[in-house]
């Protein structure tokens, strides 16, 4: 049997039940389904490694396990350092324009809403987003070329004056 036939077959035995014993450990449905999904993926990185495995929901419940493990002791961590410093700014503009713009912006592909939001709302040289990206210079500013063409096309006037007159994100639902 091929590797992700093991794999897939282990899943379709086994997702259900280890969540249900994740979540009686974190008492988080979401947490134990994610804590559940990275040990799957974990073992989809080395297959063959998996599909020899004695007892991979054995594996799989101690990678779900340490994973939700990890992840509590950063989560304390976090708030630890929230109760010095306190909880994070709320989002000062809430303006009806303001809305509409992050809207419009969650309709562009990732890579023009990250280049937009670097430069425009975090006001990062191109450079600078050129390095984070690990992408050219050139490829930046096409980038929020094309993301500023987008925008403007999903940003109309009517848009704007129908979020203002209606209070809502989404005017035409």
């Amino acid at each position: 049997m091929p590797d992700g036939d093991v794999i897939a077959e282990v899943y379709a035995g086994s997702f259900r039940r280890l969540v249900v014993q994740l979540y009686a450990v974190t008492g988080d449905l979401s947490e134990a389904q994610e804590a559940v999904q990275e040990a799957f993926t974990r073992a989809l990185t080395t297959p063959g490694r998996f599909a020899r495995l004695d007892n991979p929901e054995a594996w799989l419940r101690r990678v779900a396990v340490n994973v939700a493990r990890s992840r509590h002791r950063r989560r304390r961590v976090l708030d630890r350092l929230l109760l010095r410093i306190g909880p994070p700014p709320a989002v000062a503009d809430r303006s009806p324009e303001h809305l509409a713009l992050l809207a419009a912006m969650r309709e562009l592909p990732e890579a023009q809403r990250t280049a937009l939001a670097m430069h425009y709302l975090v006001d990062l040289p191109v450079e600078e987003i050129a390095t984070t990206l690990g992408v050219s210079t050139g490829t930046v500013k096409s980038r929020l070329s094309r993301g500023r063409r987008a925008l403007a096309a999903l940003l109309t006037d009517s848009d704007v004056t129908d979020v203002i007159s209606t209070g809502r994100l989404d005017a035409r639902s």
